[in-house]
């Protein structure tokens, strides 16, 4: 996904903004918020799978250390 979120932002940027109708700003404005968003889940998810493998390790652990 971080790949596809490069393209677009490298895609967004190439767009020459001072021919845009107004529409078509506020549509480059929206698209561009998205853009944002995604970017900020994407570093979430990348977060949470840290966090999952650190549970995973501790359960791993927990099951080993219990069989004991």
């Amino acid at each position: 996904m971080a790949d596809t979120i490069a393209e677009t932002v490298d895609l967004l940027y190439t767009i020459d903004q001072e021919h845009l109708t107004p529409d078509q700003q506020i549509a480059l404005g929206a698209a561009m918020a998205t853009l944002a968003q995604a970017e900020r889940l994407e570093q979430i998810n990348e977060r949470l799978r840290g966090i999952h493998q650190v549970l995973n390790a501790w359960a791993l652990k927990a099951t080993v250390d219990g069989g004991r």
